[in-house]
């Protein structure tokens, strides 16, 4: 067998390599970011092993971009996490939680951040980074709405567990907290990378791309949840296991959930081909990623 003999893998391994880095390349950016705003990204749980995972998804999600298309898509992932931590460990009170939230979006909408606020800063460098994309403009109002969408859903949970920290009985459904599930930050981030990336074809079909990515950010947050149930019985996070529902139970939900967005995709191939596969992928690397690990770092060690 030679080298380049197509049965030996050499195609598909040199593919990978490719891959991998697009992905090495968006990590040393995220690490960039992450020294000009070390108070937003504690060493732990926020450690190398994350920005890799972090760089490695957005790369093997969208392959056939360059390094520079998946810069937004990295850089709003990073922005998640921070303010994920920002609402679940640093504020204090539900004032403080809403206070970031206003914040935000006030920075969404033109607002320079106010001193001191590093997430804030973080924020309006991806917006005035965005702002150079031919068509954010039109856009602008959906990327709002999501990140609109997805601070208020963290806002909830927020509450949610404040009242389980008074009353362990005062919990969500899992209906209300599957239909909250804007909270994981997907469908804002995927916004961001096709205003980013896309033609204007895409734009003008942002509303159907939506419709499915909260579909698909559903069967994640699922997945999500059956690989840390551990961290969340630890840290006081909400999870779908204390919900009246067992791992049997959200399994088939992601089966069932999976073979629908898989349904909707197919047809949605037909006009937006490539956020379909996207989408797609995004379902696949995620549900494999979480088979073995998590993107958070452990706090312990």
């Amino acid at each position: 067998m030679t080298l380049h003999d197509p049965g030996d893998g050499f195609a598909a391994a040199a593919e990978q390599g490719r891959i991998c880095s697009l992905a090495a390349r968006g990590q040393r950016d995220l690490q960039q970011r992450v020294a000009v705003h070390p108070s937003l990204f504690p060493a732990l749980p926020v450690d190398g092993a994350m920005l890799s995972a972090l760089a490695l998804s957005t790369a093997f999600i969208a392959p056939w971009c360059t390094a520079g298309q998946l810069r937004i898509a990295n850089l709003t992932s990073l922005w998640v996490t921070a303010e994920d931590w920002q609402v679940d460990s640093v504020a204090t009170s539900a004032d403080a939680a809403a206070a970031l939230v206003a914040a935000c979006l006030d920075i969404a909408d033109g607002a320079a951040p106010a001193d001191g606020d590093e997430l804030g800063r973080f924020l309006a460098e991806i917006r005035d980074e965005l702002s150079t994309v031919a068509a954010f403009p039109r856009a602008r109002p959906v990327w709002r709405e999501e990140l609109r969408r997805m601070l208020t859903a963290d806002l909830r949970e927020w509450r949610w567990r404040a009242a389980r920290e008074h009353d362990e009985t005062c919990l969500p459904s899992f209906e209300e907290y599957l239909s909250n599930a804007d909270n994981y930050g997907a469908t804002w981030v995927n916004v961001s990378h096709w205003i980013a990336t896309g033609e204007a074809r895409t734009v003008d079909r942002l509303a159907e791309l939506i419709a499915a990515s909260r579909e698909v950010q559903q069967v994640l947050r699922l997945v999500n949840d059956l690989a840390s149930y551990e961290r969340d019985l630890k840290s006081g996070d909400l999870n779908a296991l204390l919900l009246g529902v067992d791992r049997d139970d959200v399994t088939r939900q992601i089966k069932l959930r999976t073979a629908g967005c898989r349904a909707l995709l197919d047809t949605l191939a037909g006009t937006c081909p490539r956020e379909a596969e996207y989408l797609r992928r995004e379902i696949g690397f995620t549900t494999g990623f979480y088979h073995g690990t998590d993107f958070w770092g452990s706090v312990e060690h």
